[in-house]
């Protein structure tokens, strides 16, 4: 870490123009050293590949310390009581657990998340990526967030689920209001709305995870359900999961199943008009381009640009020792964009073969549903060039405001 260098100085989450176009600022981050202190978050940023990837399977380090640790012994305030839904939903969830809770739920969500069940959606996204392309192209043109990144993969993952297509258009505001809370320092107004939604989202799916028990179907609650039953001891022991364990998991399910996609649809379309040659090779030659393709568009224009770690035990980056008790700010974008790594990281390259991009993070907490986001992110790819070959902008985009979970509020297109 070179002392003299002063984070803040180029990384600024809260400006227009750092989240308009991180890139530039990750790269004066990456040739700084190997981790930097960020004081208004009191976080430790680490901007390198080698050392994101190492440190997402680091056991040294979790998404919680509360299985070690009361917030007291490690140092840390407690949240304040008024967030207590949104802490009791997420922290359920296993994307916020951390073994042997972990490893219990990861299991039992694996068991239902198999890929035969996944593979067997493909046909169901592909015509339904299709259907929302053809209204597209009949109406001239639109916003594609809206019409196409948005209700493709919220359909799909509500159909895993089985949430009835009627009560669909609830989870996107429920899903927005509670991502909300993972952006850096969030504000009292957004701890607010992801409170309400999370108190709203956990009643909905109670009465959903009722309905499946009354009724079970041919879908992931039920399946979740079926889990829980023969895993043996009762409620919040033994192997089982926990009806707060239940409602947590399908949220971030709901959650986590489609945020990615929509934000990683519009970037890379936006990608693709901002590098017209490339668009232009991927027309030419779909069916050989689109699998790579997928992956160079997560990789370059990264939906989830920061991954939080608490250190557990003291570690050691580059002669700096970060003590237990601190905060880990693993940067996904920067280090999607290290040369040390990819040849040439800032230029698009449709046909990139060697492409061992973390955008779906790695380790224990690899994400669950890549294999199902990579079919969304072809069928909707796909549908669009074949019914689409003259798809352009029609306006500028205009950028979301946050920097974790980093998109576009529209994306208007014409045919």
């Amino acid at each position: 870490m070179d002392a003299a260098f002063e984070a803040s100085a180029v990384f600024a989450p809260s400006s227009p123009e750092f989240v308009a176009d991180p890139y530039p600022a990750y790269a004066r981050l990456r040739e700084a050293g190997r981790v930097h202190h960020y004081a208004p978050t009191d976080q430790w940023l680490v901007p390198h590949h080698a050392d994101v990837a190492a440190l997402l399977r680091d056991r040294r380090l979790g998404r919680t310390y509360l299985h070690r640790f009361t917030h007291e012994e490690f140092g840390r305030a407690a949240p304040p009581p008024g967030h207590e839904p949104f802490h009791t939903l997420n922290d359920h969830g296993m994307l916020d657990l951390e073994a042997p809770a972990h490893t219990r739920v990861r299991r039992l969500v694996t068991k239902a998340f198999t890929p035969r069940t996944v593979e067997r959606l493909r046909p169901y996204v592909e015509e339904l990526a299709d259907g929302l392309v053809r209204d597209l192209v009949a109406d001239g043109g639109g916003d594609l967030a809206a019409r196409v990144a948005e209700p493709l993969p919220v359909a799909v993952i509500a159909e895993m689920l089985g949430i009835p297509e009627a009560d669909r258009p609830l989870l996107r505001p429920w899903s927005a209001a509670i991502c909300g809370m993972y952006e850096l320092n969030p504000g009292e107004d957004t701890a607010a709305r992801a409170v309400r939604a999370s108190e709203e989202f956990s009643a909905y799916l109670r009465t959903v995870i009722a309905a499946r028990r009354e009724k079970p179907g041919d879908d992931l609650v039920s399946g979740l359900i079926a889990a829980h039953s023969e895993e043996g001891a009762g409620e919040g022991g033994g192997k089982r999961l926990s009806e707060q364990e239940m409602v947590s998991t399908c949220a971030l399910l709901l959650n986590a199943g489609h945020e990615a996609t929509v934000n990683a649809t519009v970037n890379g379309w936006h990608a693709l008009f901002r590098h017209p040659d490339q668009l232009a090779a991927l027309r030419a030659d779909p069916g050989r381009l689109i699998p790579t393709a997928v992956e160079e568009l997560m990789r370059f224009d990264t939906p989830l640009q920061l991954f939080e770690r608490w250190v557990l035990d003291d570690i050691e980056i580059d002669g700096t020792t970060i003590p237990r008790g601190s905060e880990l700010a693993l940067l996904f974008g920067s280090a999607n964009h290290d040369p040390a790594v990819f040849t040439r990281p800032a230029e698009l390259d449709v046909a990139r073969r060697d492409n061992p991009h973390i955008s779906f993070s790695a380790g224990i907490h690899y994400c669950v549903g890549a294999p199902l986001a990579r079919i969304e992110l072809a069928a909707s790819l796909g549908a669009l060039l074949r019914r689409a070959p003259k798809l352009r902008l029609a306006a500028e985009p205009r950028r979301g405001p946050n920097f974790v979970i980093r998109g576009l509020r529209e994306l208007l297109v014409e045919v």
